[in-house]
């Protein structure tokens, strides 16, 4: 039987929620913190005991979790004052679910490492509801040994759990995932505007895009939300935005061409510009529509011939 140690968790937002909930449910003492004082509030409503900042955890935890939006928020978490690297005890482990850049997860490596920890590279995949339920994608960057000692914490809110391979992989390969995923929104979503623009009957359209190649994962979990017109941020634009970024940079730095990855890039900034970023990845339509004069939406099938 396991002995799990107290958790640090730092970032409460829709993946960090459910992985705390989960590991609470299964025994875990965890200590959480966050800028949002209702995320703490939630967190502390099925368990987890509220941190008052950074050092706390620091202080009282060996195994730190950190999910929040980006790689430069986690060096910040490391770096500022009373921060995790500052006056650390040697054999930590800071397990960075964040999806970050294939630069900064070295980077930060190197920082922890410096300062007698051990780095975790576990970039996630799947969507808060997934969290929730405890059936999130793991994917692993390192040591096989680290692996070891953190896959009985990661199995608590895991379906499944890669080794991806050295550290470094984990990242790259989120970040092909994530490219891929929002442009594929980015695609279905200039079809469904020039779709409205042309007066298609747009109850049809996700039906007969999803029973031919045009299918995809994406489509099957936003799709009919987005026509409807619900733009809920369970995966935010400010957060796509920020992973295709990430993608067109690392691209560009391989040395390959980045002509899709910076028309994807720059679709997203386009709506973001237009004051969509703290909604779904999907509101990336609205620039769509802007450019239309045409809203591609149809009613919400409990409310079809009402």
């Amino acid at each position: 039987m396991t002995t799990f140690e107290r958790v640090g968790f730092i970032g409460l937002g829709g993946m960090g929620r459910g992985l705390v909930k989960n590991l609470v449910a299964k025994g875990v003492a965890v200590t959480a913190y966050d800028l949002n004082p209702a995320a703490v509030a939630a967190a502390t409503s099925f368990g987890a005991t509220a941190a008052s900042g950074v050092q706390e955890i620091r202080d009282n935890c060996r195994v730190i979790m950190i999910c929040v939006n980006e790689a430069e928020d986690v060096e910040a978490l490391m770096t500022c004052r009373d921060g995790l690297l500052a006056g650390s005890t040697p054999g930590f482990i800071i397990v960075d679910h964040t999806t970050g850049s294939p630069q900064m997860v070295a980077k930060l490596d190197r920082m922890v490492r410096a300062a007698g920890g051990r780095y975790a590279e576990a970039p996630m995949t799947r969507t808060p509801k997934h969290a929730e339920a405890g059936k999130v994608n793991v994917l692993f960057g390192g040591e096989g040994d680290l692996l070891d000692d953190l896959r009985p914490y990661f199995e608590l809110y895991a379906e499944n759990v890669f080794h991806i391979g050295p550290l470094g992989h984990a990242i790259r390969l989120k970040l092909i995932h994530n490219y891929i995923a929002f442009a594929n929104v980015a695609t279905w979503c200039e079809g469904f505007a020039l779709a409205a623009k042309e007066g298609l009957d747009l109850s049809q359209v996700i039906g007969i895009i999803s029973a031919a190649g045009g299918k995809s994962g994406m489509l099957d979990l936003y799709g009919q939300a987005t026509l409807e017109g619900d733009f809920t941020p369970l995966m935010s634009l400010a957060n796509a935005r920020k992973d295709v970024r990430y993608y067109a940079r690392w691209l560009e730095e391989a040395g390959l061409p980045g002509f899709m990855a910076e028309a994807v890039h720059q679709t997203y900034r386009q709506a973001a510009l237009l004051g969509h970023d703290g909604e779904s990845c999907t509101a990336v339509i609205k620039a769509y529509e802007a450019v239309t004069g045409v809203e591609a939406r149809v009613e919400p099938k409990g409310q079809q011939g009402t």
